[in-house]
């Protein structure tokens, strides 16, 4: 066993914050880097970027799809929210458009996917339920990417629904978050049942069981936890109160479901 210790601030850092009108975003973007090659102004997390990428190749998606909108700064989302009221109108601006200082762009966890074509509407880009659109949307869990603002879950995301807007939270939570109809808002809520040290939420991939559990940041400046040494560990703060542990193994065998 092995005392991990964690500064709180990094509550606010991390592939899996929440970042909404409740809970603005208060960290710093890490390690930009460009989407695509041939958007090399369209930035995104360089850890998400990877998988992106491995997800693109895969189905030679970027052949076909276009990278939109990916980090923004706060500076940046006000000049969009400002110039949106003014031609759309409020309504469809507090459908469409995150409030400056909650949107998910400014992480640079967030981007947004346009089908290719002549003329692309940089706040609703086209990326419709069929042909190579669908075919990433079907894949993005198994590579991290959650569609962030699904049909149906606009009363708990405060966002209309977004077909072309993706997020990153990573594996294996893309993959929980999809089989358990989960948006992030409520994956967060979901893990809070798991508490570190009593109770996981176990899941088998490629011959590895990954642990998640949630862990509630202590009173002043540090957070300690116990690991065993036969695991390896991730963290990532809510954004919320405290942070995700995500721990991994190998099993020994291939189970490729989710275990309660």
């Amino acid at each position: 066993m092995k005392t991990v210790t964690l500064q709180n601030k990094k509550i606010n850092s991390g592939s899996l914050i929440l970042v909404n009108k409740s809970y603005p975003f208060v960290g710093e973007e890490e390690n930009l880097s460009p989407a695509c090659g041939q958007a090399p102004s369209v930035l995104i997390q360089y850890r998400a970027g990877i998988f992106l990428s491995n997800l693109m190749n895969r189905i030679d998606g970027w052949r076909q799809i276009v990278p939109v909108s990916g980090w923004r700064s706060k500076q940046e989302q006000e000049e969009i929210w400002n110039d949106s009221l003014l031609k759309n109108g409020q309504e469809f601006t507090e459908k469409y458009v995150a409030v400056p200082g909650c949107s998910e762009h400014q992480t640079g966890l967030a981007i947004d996917l346009g089908l290719k074509q002549e003329v692309i509407d940089f706040i609703c880009p086209d990326f419709p339920y069929s042909g190579i659109c669908q075919i990433f949307r079907e894949m993005a869990a198994g590579y991290g990417f959650v569609q962030r603002y699904p049909k149906g879950k606009e009363s708990v995301t405060g966002i209309g629904h977004e077909p072309w807007h993706f997020r990153y939270v990573g594996v294996p939570h893309a993959m929980i978050m999809k089989q358990e109809n989960l948006v992030l808002e409520e994956y967060i809520a979901f893990i809070r049942q798991y508490l570190y040290g009593k109770k996981s939420y176990d899941f088998y991939r490629g011959g590895h069981k990954f642990s998640v559990a949630y862990l509630k940041a202590d009173k002043g400046e540090k957070t300690e936890f116990l690991m065993e040494d036969a695991f390896s560990c991730s963290v990532s703060g809510n954004n919320v109160d405290g942070f995700v542990i995500t721990k991994r193994c190998k099993c020994g065998r291939r189970r490729e479901r989710y275990a309660g």
